[in-house]
This record gives C-alpha cells, sequence and structure tokens, in this order.
C-alpha cells in the first residue's frame, strides 16, 4: 500500500454559533453583498419614483396639463381687458431752468448814510414794505429851505402884482408911459415862474425824503444783505442793497427741438396756453403745473433747438430759482384709443407682442404695433381688438397655446388647498378632485383621501 500522506493542519475559526471559526474570506463576501444590496435598493426606487410620476404625467386628464400646463397644471396669470381711453400726447424730455418772474436789485435812490435795515435775509417781503432807511436830516433841511424861498417869493409876487394894478390906472391917465406898464407887467410874470420852481424844489425835497426810506418794488424774497448800516450809500453804486425775487408766480426756461415748433405753435397762434408739467431731474416726483407762454423769436442756429418759457403759480415753492427741471409739454389729448397697461407688452423676436388668453383658457401671441406710451398704459394702433384680454402678470412661463388659470390680482399663484396637477382646488379630507379627474382623488396627494 502507498504511503499516506499527511494534511497539513489549518487552525480552525470560529464560527457565529461559537463552534468554530469562520474563514476571514467569507466575512469580507458578506460585506461587499450587504454594499450591493443597499446599492440595489437605491437604485430600484429611484426607478419606481420615475415611473410612478412618468405614470402621473400620463394620466393627467385633458385640459389640466396640456398646452403648456404640463405636470404642474394650468400657469396662473392675471388678465385684462383692451379698453379704449384718451391718450395724452406730450413734448417730453425738455430740460430746463427755473428762473425767477422777476428779479430786482433794490439800490439807493439817494446819497446818505444807511442808517437802519428793516428786513431778515431769505424774508417774503410785500411790495411797498420798507426795506431800509437812510438818513434824512439833509432833505428836512432842503425842504426847509425851499418852503423858505416860496414865502419870499411869493410876497415879491404879491407886490409885484400890487404895483401892476396901479400902473394900469395911471396907464389909463396917461400918467406913466407905457414902458412902466409893460416892465411891470414882465416883473409879474418873472416872480410867477419863480414860485412854480420854488414849488419843484419843495416837491423834490419831499420826494428825497420818501427815497430815504428805500421799499421793496416787488413781492418776493430777498437775499443776502450786501451793505451794513452804517455805510454811506450812493445812487450810482454798482452792488445795491440787496436782491428780491418773485417765487410766486415764477418761470421755467426750456430748450426743445427746433422740429417740435410745428406741434406748437398752431395751438400758440390762436391764443391757447399748453398745460406744462415740471419734474425733478430723474423724473420720479412731479413738481408743478403751469402753462406755456410764448416761444423766443429765434432759433438757435448753433444747436438746432429753440427755447420756451412757461409759468408756474408756485404756490407751495416747490420750485426754485436756477433749480434745473424736466418738463413736458401737453400738445394734444387722442380720443377713443386702444390701451392696454404697459407691463402687457413684451419685446422678442417677433417684435413687439402680446399674450392673447382666449375663451378657452388658451393663451396666443398676437404681434401689435404701439403707439403712445404714457406713465402707465400703452396705446395699441394694431394687432388686438377691443375687449380681448391681455395677460399682466405670469408672461414669464407662457409659450404659445399654453392652457392659463386667471387669478385676481394680488392673489397667490397656488393658494391653500390647490392641486397643481389638476388645475383646481382639492380638498384635505376627501372633498377635491384627483388627477383622474373623477372625483376620488389619490391618496395622499391634494384631492384627499378619497376614503
Amino acid at each position: 500500500m502507498p504511503p499516506t500522506q499527511e494534511r497539513p493542519e489549518v487552525p480552525p475559526e470560529e464560527s457565529p454559533s461559537g463552534h468554530g471559526a469562520t474563514p476571514p474570506s467569507v466575512g469580507k463576501s458578506k460585506k461587499r453583498g450587504l454594499i450591493w444590496v443597499v446599492f440595489l435598493l437605491i437604485i430600484a426606487g429611484i426607478a419606481a419614483y420615475a415611473v410612478r410620476h412618468a405614470g402621473d404625467v400620463g394620466s393627467a386628464p385633458k385640459g389640466s396639463g396640456g398646452g403648456g400646463g404640463g405636470a404642474a397644471g394650468p400657469i396662473p396669470v392675471v388678465v385684462t381687458k383692451v379698453t379704449r381711453s384718451s391718450v395724452p400726447l406730450y413734448l417730453s424730455d425738455c430740460l430746463g431752468n427755473v428762473s425767477p418772474y422777476y428779479t430786482v436789485t433794490v439800490k439807493s435812490r439817494v446819497d446818505g448814510q444807511l442808517m437802519q435795515v428793516d428786513f431778515t435775509e431769505g424774508e417774503l417781503v410785500k411790495e411797498g414794505q420798507v426795506l431800509a432807511e437812510i438818513d434824512d436830516r439833509p432833505f428836512h433841511i432842503q425842504l426847509d429851505v425851499a418852503q423858505a424861498a416860496l414865502a419870499h417869493d411869493q410876497a415879491l409876487l404879491n407886490n409885484a402884482r400890487r404895483d401892476l394894478s396901479r400902473y394900469q390906472d395911471l396907464i389909463k391917465q396917461n400918467a406913466i408911459p407905457g414902458q412902466t406898464l409893460d416892465t411891470q407887467t414882465a416883473l409879474v410874470a418873472q416872480y410867477d415862474a419863480t414860485i412854480k420852481q420854488d414849488l419843484a424844489n419843495i416837491d423834490s425835497a419831499k420826494l428825497q425824503l420818501v427815497y430815504a426810506k428805500i421799499t421793496a418794488p416787488i413781492t418776493g424774497v430777498v437775499g443776502l444783505r450786501l451793505v451794513d448800516p452804517g455805510n454811506i450809500v450812493h445812487a450810482g453804486d454798482a452792488g445795491g442793497i440787496v436782491t428780491i425775487t418773485q417765487l410766486q408766480p415764477i418761470a421755467v426756461l426750456f430748450t426743445t427741438n427746433e422740429d417740435n415748433l410745428s406741434k406748437l405753435m398752431p395751438t400758440l397762434r390762436a391764443g391757447a396756453h399748453l398745460p406744462v408739467e415740471a419734474y425733478n431731474r430723474d423724473n420720479s416726483k412731479k413738481l408743478a403745473s403751469g402753462t406755456l407762454m410764448t416761444p423766443d423769436n429765434q432759433v438757435d442756429s448753433t444747436t438746432g433747438t429753440v427755447k420756451l418759457k412757461a409759468v408756474f403759480d408756485n404756490k407751495d415753492n416747490a420750485l426754485y430759482p436756477q433749480q434745473m427741471v424736466n418738463v413736458r409739454v401737453l400738445v394734444d389729448t387722442l380720443s377713443n384709443q386702444l390701451v392696454v397697461p404697459n407691463v402687457a407688452i413684451q419685446y422678442g423676436q417677433q417684435g413687439t407682442f402680446v399674450y392673447v388668453v382666449d375663451d378657452d383658457s388658451k393663451v396666443h401671441l398676437k404681434p401689435v404695433q404701439i403707439g403712445i406710451t404714457t406713465a402707465t398704459s400703452t396705446s395699441i394702433l394694431s394687432g388686438i381688438t377691443d375687449g380681448e384680454r391681455v395677460v399682466v402678470d405670469g408672461t414669464d412661463r407662457l409659450i404659445e397655446n399654453a392652457t392659463v388659470r386667471v387669478r385676481k390680482a394680488g392673489e397667490l399663484e397656488n393658494p391653500p388647498g390647490y392641486d397643481a396637477g389638476s388645475g383646481g382646488r382639492g380638498g384635505r379630507q376627501g372633498g377635491g378632485r384627483g388627477r383622474s379627474g373623477k372625483g376620488e382623488g389619490r391618496k395622499g396627494r391634494g384631492g384627499g383621501g378619497g376614503q
């Protein structure tokens, strides 16, 4: 018999039951198998989720997701009807500069020492209000001298007139030569002229006294004081005492292209004043309303523009001299125009268009030709008709022939209880419509439990 070969001894490993040992390769195989099982379960779950939602899309009822709605249901939009209205035609984008209606530099009309200033800088003064006072004592003296001269010359005139009366009696008796009577008559006329001169000197002295009190020639706002009390002022001083600017009313000078004159002149020649509005620099706030008075008498050939003047009441002092404003002029008003809100106008490769919703809640893209655009609305020249419904909110998700759900302005797109899949509202306890559209609902969905 052949000799028996001995096998190498292998140390036993403990088994899970404790009766023996398990080889290392067996433990690693179990770990790998567990990992693969988890991985396959994850893949199976993802596939089941995809199949489930693919079935939901395929079972969506007609009208709830087709034509752009999809599984999300009809697209919520806000619509408004195309209406007819009057559209104002403005001449806008005119840069203007506020200018005082009147500006007066107050000066002294007599020479003398400035004794008192009776105004506060920046104060609104009335016409005729005393602004400053000049030393009037020299003018009182001049008045006294003129009155004394008048009294002296009046006495001479009275004596000359009495002599003239006697000479007239004597000439009748041939007691004096005729030359004496003629000389006396001339003397009376001379004194009479002197009296008139004295009266004029008196009036002049009184006028100097009036001028010694400097008054406001217009109603307006005074600026900064240019001369302090105690200084000697002269009628020929260039600077003056103070400047007054009239703010009510106030003027605005602005320019426009010479081509716009054809729009303005027919109305102005007819004697009408076009309404004008003044806005701040960024056109965010309306400052005042006024009227267009007149254009300048010539066009600036270097710029091709013409200067115009508008007048504003400025009761609230919203306009201030040298302020920069944007001006627009109401040239005409077009009546019975098709208008839509500005937000309804869309721009794309097709040009200008709007989305119109028909009676079947389908949306259609319609190219339009726009006219005048105001702050809130745009006139439509062609492309849509009166009464059509245009989308003003929710246009970002619209495509041609999409199904939409009309909602009110300010309403939530998907209010509580709304089933996006069915395009309606679902009850939380089973009162709503399910995805099958038959009222039984899907369990756990917006259609309720259905139990």
